[in-house]
């Protein structure tokens, strides 16, 4: 299945200064390119635990004894590592992007290019879906929504365009859904918008944010001494958290000092700005040209 092209492959495997004889954990697994990556680089005593909760992605397991990919959120990391009886690893992988098989995918919902269902579960055993979302919640939530994972200007009057419409007829699909909403966007930037308000509802279906700094939080324990921290985020909303808790030592930015003046924090920025892909791959890849990759070292 051609499922997604690893975004600055070369660039995560530097920063995870892999030991061959190392555990690691790939909290993305995807279509398997970053994984793939790993494992050629570890000898027969190395160890790779992959994540992903999409069963498409079951569908790129890597047959290799040194592999398992486990079907769950990385939020639950810390828990399923403890059940294979990892205490600690070596380094630490998320791409936090979503994959292009998934957007490619009508069915899935995901996408503005193409008329299908509003599902948008990663989980596809989840009961949220974007269409119980935009039928059920009230307008001061998907104002919310809108406005916090959206980062929507005009928030309250698409919330009541949609309460309206739903009014009418349960809102079902992506092209209903985009008929209402292209009208609300400023000219020449309607398919921003259209991605503003998709990104709203995938991270509002998937509590993207919450699962986010629930495994940022659990790294701290799980790395060992000089382990390393990768994540690669592709906007403000997933990079804000994942800066602070690298930089500060919490989610929020607040920087806490000893009695020394010396700045508490579990683990020590690798790089001080984000690596950004090289115009060479932003050639090859348009999806890389938001991503920002921050590493970290306990």
């Amino acid at each position: 299945m051609e499922y997604h092209i690893p975004v600055m492959l070369q660039e995560c495997l530097e920063a995870l200064n892999i030991d061959p004889d190392g555990v690691y954990v790939d909290l993305t697994f995807g279509g398997g390119g970053h994984s793939a990556a790993i494992l050629d680089r570890l000898s027969a005593k190395g160890k790779l635990f992959a994540f992903d909760q999409d069963p498409d992605a079951q569908e790129n397991s890597i047959d290799d004894p040194r592999f398992r990919l486990i079907a769950a959120n990385f939020r639950h990391f810390p828990k399923y590592l403890k059940l294979y009886g990892v205490k600690s690893v070596d380094g630490i992988l998320a791409d936090l992007g979503i994959s292009s098989h998934q957007i490619d995918e009508a069915s899935r919902g995901f996408s503005t290019r193409f008329d299908g269902e509003l599902d948008m579960r990663m989980d596809q055993k989840g009961q949220k879906t974007a269409a119980s979302v935009l039928n059920t919640y009230e307008e001061k939530d998907l104002i919310h929504l809108f406005s916090a994972y959206g980062e929507i200007k005009n928030a309250r009057t698409l919330a009541s365009a949609i309460i309206d419409e739903r009014h009418i007829e349960p809102i079902s699909t992506t092209s209903q859904l985009n008929t209402i909403i292209r009208p609300l966007a400023r000219s020449g930037k309607e398919n921003q918008y259209l991605a503003q308000v998709y990104q709203a509802l995938r991270i509002e279906v998937n509590e993207e944010m919450a699962a986010l700094e629930e495994m940022l939080v659990a790294t701290e324990a799980i790395l060992k001494p000089g382990g390393r921290l990768v994540i690669m985020s592709y906007h403000s909303l997933e990079d804000r958290p994942v800066k602070h808790y690298i930089n500060s030592g919490n989610l929020r930015g607040n920087q806490e000092k000893d009695f020394y003046g010396n700045l508490i924090r579990p683990l020590t920025p690798v790089n001080r700005k984000p690596i950004l892909a090289s115009e060479e791959e932003l050639l090859r890849n348009n999806r890389a040209r938001s991503a920002k990759l921050r590493i970290a070292e306990k």
